[in-house]
């Protein structure tokens, strides 16, 4: 336990009779006013896998970009652990990368049906069966730009089978709830996912993961605007069945992550349409459509977390529910939230369009990673668009053409590159929360209640125990300034504690902490880093 405790009184008497427990360190507790941060290292929770983000839609042009100094900016912000000169991190320190398994849609240009040619991908599979390796060469400059930065996990995820295996030969779904799949053609989209898997496998940057699905729920072929597909729960697992064996005979290391589910309550929710209550209907042995046996099938379900963050009330009942479902069919099931980005209007409160990358927006995201973190117990956070060309706030990274505007045929060669705080905010979490550091359960002594903390005061808090190092990240939603103290029981006699601060002003800001007395800045979020005994 790092906490203060004590019994008040006067400091004469506590100068007096030390042993009464009111000089603590050589603190007088009566004279100590400042809230406390409360970090108990032996009740654990989970343990982190990654954070990560997707290339989807524009590294496949600015990948390819002439202007290398350009590109490896963009690299550095997303993956770099590096510190410039002052201490300050260069980058986030992303420890997943996310690569889109393209169907095809590009080469088909406007048959395609995809109105943006930034949404339609390339596929490695021609249509004459064979394959073609020089595909997504944007995309594969990032994929190894992550792992010459560190990135050691990799995800590789198509929206759409290949499109001459779908049902309407488009890379877009069925008007209806179904896998846009043709029946003859199971065995050749799992044999194509099995050949892209084995032949990153052979590279610097194989795929640890296939993720066959995402957002199943949502029929893609309503109005078309991107790759995607519908999927049935019996669909899904049907497929997972036969892919799984594949995978195994191919002898891969690559696991499949199961889920993408478009938001929390398809995991628990009901199954009216098939395609909810994804935790009972996957992971229950007695579920007829039961995959959790399957050869090759990583231990996990995964959800984005789009349209299930406000109001806070919901914020927190959404994740409650979805853990109280994986608890009661299967505790040790990881859960994931695998995409996320700021869409559409947030209670009237922030918006998608027009693009803002302001720090109430970093805010925003840092809440929902504390609650998916906290609530939901996630072992791995991932972002949806990590670089984005659009007049809209759901990037990390921003381009603009060379003008400074949005005109999308110009950022295809050059562009302006930008940072935003919805980077430096979950770069609060990904920079310094590690693969394998375990949360342990932190609370601020003067806010009791989740709806409260989550629009002013949030504390979490992780540990390395090899390394007997600890981040704690706090954020503050407020206008205003506080302190807290921060107790030095377990730590290091006479070590400093280092704390990184995003604000309006400041982008992972570094300080160094000779006091106990933490002050966070009005709207802000602040990680601190330090050893224990």
């Amino acid at each position: 336990m790092i906490m203060i405790t004590g019994i008040c009184c006067s400091k004469k008497k506590a100068e007096a009779a030390p042993e009464n427990g009111c000089i603590i360190n050589g603190v007088n507790t009566c004279t100590q006013a400042s809230p406390r941060i409360v970090i108990s290292l032996n009740d654990e929770g989970q343990t982190i896998h990654s954070f990560g983000a997707s290339d989807s839609w524009t590294t496949k042009f600015i990948g390819k970009w002439a202007d290398a100094s350009k590109k490896n900016k963009i690299a550095d912000y997303l993956f770099s652990l590096e510190n410039d000169n002052e201490g300050n991190p260069k980058g986030i320190g992303l420890s997943m990368w996310r690569f889109n398994i393209g169907a095809g849609s590009f080469e088909q240009g406007d048959e395609s049906g995809i109105p943006n040619e930034y949404r339609r991908e390339e596929c490695f599979l021609k249509p004459d069966g064979t394959y073609d390796w020089s595909k997504q060469a944007g995309q594969q400059w990032f994929l190894s730009a992550a792992k010459a930065r560190g990135v050691n996990k990799f995800l590789g995820f198509p929206i759409s089978p290949p499109v001459q295996f779908t049902l309407n030969n488009k890379a877009y779904g069925l008007a209806n709830n179904h896998l846009n799949l043709k029946g003859d053609k199971q065995d050749a989209f799992a044999d194509f996912l099995v050949s892209v898997a084995k032949h990153f496998a052979s590279s610097s940057t194989p795929f640890s993961y296939i993720s066959p699905f995402n957002e199943p729920q949502w029929n893609w072929g309503e109005k078309p605007s991107q790759e995607g597909t519908g999927a049935t729960n019996a669909e899904i697992a049907a497929f997972i069945r036969l892919l799984g064996p594949k995978i195994k005979a191919a002898g891969l290391a690559t696991t499949i992550a199961l889920g993408e589910a478009n938001q929390w309550n398809s995991l628990d929710g009901n199954n009216s349409d098939g395609r909810g209550d994804q935790i009972n209907q996957f992971f229950n042995p007695n579920s007829a459509n039961y995959v959790g046996s399957v050869p090759s099938i990583e231990h996990l379900i995964s959800a984005h977390s789009y349209f299930t963050t406000c109001p806070n009330n919901d914020l927190i009942t959404y994740r409650t529910n979805a853990v109280n479902k994986k608890n009661a069919v299967d505790p040790s099931l990881q859960m994931w939230q695998s995409e996320f980005g700021i869409l559409g209007d947030i209670c009237g409160q922030l918006n998608g369009y027009p693009k803002n990358t302001g720090i109430d927006y970093g805010l925003y995201v840092a809440k929902v990673i504390h609650h998916d973190l906290t609530i939901a117990n996630v072992t791995s956070w991932q972002w949806w668009l990590a670089v984005d060309t659009y007049n809209y706030s759901d990037g990390l990274v921003y381009i603009n053409d060379p003008a400074g505007g949005y005109d999308l045929t110009a950022m295809k060669t050059d562009g302006i590159v930008s940072d935003s705080k919805q980077l430096w905010c979950l770069g609060n979490y990904s920079r310094f929360i590690r693969p394998g550091m375990v949360r342990v359960n932190a609370s601020l002594s003067d806010v009791n209640d989740p709806a409260a903390a989550a629009g002013s005061f949030m504390v979490s808090a992780y540990k390395d125990a090899g390394k007997k190092q600890f981040a704690v990240v706090l954020i503050n939603m407020t206008g205003n300034s506080k302190t807290y103290q921060f107790d030095t029981t377990n730590f290091k006699p006479g070590q400093d504690m280092i704390s990184y601060t995003t604000s309006a002003s400041k982008s992972l800001q570094k300080k160094v902490n000779n006091t106990m007395d933490i002050v966070l800045e009005g709207k802000s979020v602040t990680t601190i880093t330090g050893s224990y005994q």
